[in-house]
């Protein structure tokens, strides 16, 4: 009998991935007039060290210069280029000492800090990056100048960048000041109509966590967007009161994805037409004709219809008079009929219960609401995109302490050798290392074959450059198309790195090092083996400590959202509800992330380690599930009783603890012993997926 073909490690296919994403033209124009100009116009004046430093932090700027609002922007790019600056300012520092081995421990010092940032977030863990490149940069290259100005010129780069950013920028929708946020919030709206259309098909859920992100990006936006601001402005709440009425939409896609059922085409119409009607600053149109023929659908077409009255509005709710009663509302939105034919149904309120708002929430008539419980829907909105304290993000924590352990082992250990090996040029090789090594930017070994391939591809492209160019600007015309590729380059940490050694070999070249350029070659392979070796020692290469932390806070903020679905009341608010729902599913996102990270890492021990992703894909079905039985118990399924609600509430705790602390038990038996919920099926369902959790608890 034949053998089936083995199936290839992920860990040796994932150097290859390549990511399909659209070719930011605007960030590629800020590339090119960055690293080249700066380079160029430094080396015209006769000061090489300020253009090199320019050049360089218009470079790590450029990692950073990625799709989303100005805002956005100014976070993104600013945040990590003030971390750039200070690097400097304390490598600079430490250069006028003198090289020496006292730079080991420092640098320890400094890698340990920036491993634990990686814990906190994207921004500050790419804060933390580049503050330690910085700081080797800023140690070892021989550039002439006083600590604090250098660190002055790398800001100026940085800044520089960021000003284009806010000159050059992409098309925008109408909407003026607001246009990046319209745009973040139409997002979500494609993204809800793209889920529609999988319903029933295999990329369902890949479809639900599309639609999740651009929740989170939108979330964002808005966030970003009121920053600076105590009271937000009239079109802001308007524009949050839109994202929550998506937010109210996506609940009911959620219970549609869980039953599975295909949908017809018109469905995913009304979302389409959402959107454009975002993006054009036009009314969304005709909606598709309403349904009942199942509690999801019925929640669906109801959060559309009141997605329509949103959509109506020219002004918020509370700026309407409606914090004491229902708003004024001009205009009609056209709805089609359950019979097929298109008419237009008043909005206006009149006295008459069908033609009263309804609460963009909850799905009902405002008027029948009691007074003493209703919000207003700007609190409601402000309360969807808050922000929320996320547990595991301490820099002193054990995953902190481990990220930052590893990252400065290998920092101190590359430092070493290459002072060891050669005194003059150390700074490449921990250079090298501090854009492997960061946890949480992919698989090691992956980053280790792409960095190594990307350098040799970069430094050969140089050296052809170098034989056929002559004259001292053409260095800064490669530096300008490294620059130029940059934003191009993030599809493959192959690329980026060909980018990023064109860019760095110009610098070190007007810097006073023409013949760097195959050293960099050696050098890249020495820093590639001691990331490898010292990268996958047993205690630093552990998934438990660098994913477990994450997929517990996954369980808790699952357990957190179950249960606030099984104590909802008929008529409670349901804000709360909808924050813990995206909360868990940011957690659940997270976690995702790191588990598909470590299982893409190569670990000796790869047998005993357990599947991550198993226990992160049915914590998501739950969150699906409970969702779907919190659309049937609004519908009037009966509740669980509080026996069950509290068994499946402590099943889920029990899980979280067995993780976080192997020698507790995990959660018992469940799946007999919740009985079939009549017309709500779905906490069988969530039983049984804790069920099929069992066994992973009692292997990790």
């Amino acid at each position: 009998m034949p053998r089936a073909p083995r199936a290839v490690p992920t860990w040796l296919t994932h150097p290859l991935r390549w990511q399909r994403l659209p070719v930011p033209w605007a960030a590629v124009v800020r590339g090119a007039l960055c690293a080249g100009p700066l380079l160029a116009a430094g080396v015209a004046t006769g000061h090489p060290a300020a253009g090199v430093l320019a050049g360089l932090g218009s470079m790590l700027a450029g990692v950073n210069d990625r799709p989303g609002t100005r805002r956005r922007g100014v976070v993104h790019i600013g945040l990590p280029a003030l971390a750039s600056s200070f690097g400097m300012l304390m490598g600079a520092t430490l250069q006028t000492v003198g090289a020496g081995w006292w730079v080991v421990p420092a640098l320890f010092a400094v890698g340990f800090v920036s491993g634990a940032g990686s814990v906190a977030g994207p921004v500050r863990s790419n804060a933390g990056m580049q503050m330690l490149a910085s700081t080797v940069l800023g140690a070892g290259m021989p550039l002439s100048g006083a600590p604090w100005l250098k660190a002055l010129y790398l800001l100026a780069g940085c800044l520089w960048l960021l000003l284009l950013r806010l000159v050059f920028h992409p098309p925008r929708p109408v909407g003026g000041p607001l246009s990046g946020e319209r745009a973040a919030v139409a997002t979500v709206f494609d993204a809800l109509a793209d889920a529609l259309e999988a319903v029933g098909g295999p990329g369902a859920e890949a479809a639900r966590r599309r639609l999740t992100a651009a929740l989170d990006r939108a979330d964002e936006a808005l966030r970003l967007r009121r920053l600076l601001r105590r009271r937000p402005r009239a079109d802001e709440r308007l524009l949050a009161e839109r994202l929550a009425a998506g937010t109210a939409l996506c609940e009911a896609s959620v219970a549609l994805l869980w039953e599975a059922q295909p949908l017809p085409d018109r469905v995913a119409e009304g979302p389409r037409r959402f959107a454009e009607a975002l993006r054009t600053g036009r009314p969304p149109g005709r909606l598709p004709a309403p349904e009942t023929s199942s509690p999801a659908r019925g929640a669906f077409d109801r959060a559309l219809l009141d997605a329509a009255v949103v959509f109506a509005r020219t002004e918020p709710l509370d700026a309407a008079g409606a914090d004491g009663g229902p708003a004024a509302i001009s205009g009609a939105v056209p709805v089609r009929t359950g019979t097929g034919a298109e008419t237009d149904t008043d909005t206006r309120t009149d006295g008459q219960a069908e033609s009263q708002p309804r609460d963009v929430e909850r799905g009902t008539l405002a008027a029948e609401r009691p007074a003493p419980r209703r919000p207003s829907p700007r609190n409601r909105a402000r309360t969807l995109i808050a922000p929320r304290a996320r547990p595991g993000r301490s820099l002193l924590g054990p995953a902190g302490r481990d990220y930052g352990l590893r990252v400065g082992l290998c920092i101190a250990v590359s430092a070493a050798a290459a002072l060891a090996l050669r005194a003059d040029h150390w700074y490449w090789l921990p250079a090298t290392v501090t854009f492997l090594v960061k946890p949480d930017l992919g698989p090691l070994f992956s980053r280790t074959v792409n960095r190594f391939a990307g350098t040799v591809a970069g430094v050969l492209v140089f050296a052809a450059a170098g034989a056929l160019l002559d004259g001292w600007w053409w260095p800064a015309l490669i530096a300008g198309a490294g620059g130029a590729l940059l934003p191009f380059a993030t599809r493959h940490f192959a690329l980026q790195t060909v980018a990023i050694t064109l860019m760095v070999l110009s610098f070190v070249h007007v810097s006073g090092d023409p013949q760097a350029a195959l050293e960099r070659i050696v050098d890249t392979s020495a820093a590639c083996g001691i990331v490898l070796v010292v990268g996958h020692l047993p205690r630093l290469a552990d998934p438990r400590r660098r994913v477990g932390h994450r997929v517990t806070a996954a369980l808790r903020a699952t357990g957190a959202y179950l249960g606030e679905v099984l104590r909802t009341e008929p008529g409670h608010d349901r804000g709360e509800r909808l924050v813990l729902r995206r909360e868990a599913y940011r957690a659940l996102g997270e976690a995702r992330a790191a588990a598909e990270t470590a299982a893409a890492e190569l670990v000796a021990a790869r047998g005993r380690n357990p599947d991550w992703l198993t226990v992160v894909t049915a914590a998501e079905r739950i969150v699906d599930a409970a969702t779907a039985c919190a659309v049937r118990l609004d519908h009037g399924a009966r509740r669980p009783t509080r026996q069950e609600a509290h068994r499946l509430s402590e099943a889920l705790t029990a899980m979280a603890d067995a993780l976080e602390d192997p020698g507790r038990p995990g959660p018992p038996a469940l799946a007999a012993q919740i009985p079939p919920v009549p017309g709500c099926a779905t906490l069988t369902d969530v039983a049984a997926e804790l069920e099929r959790m069992r066994g992973f608890a009692g292997a990790a």
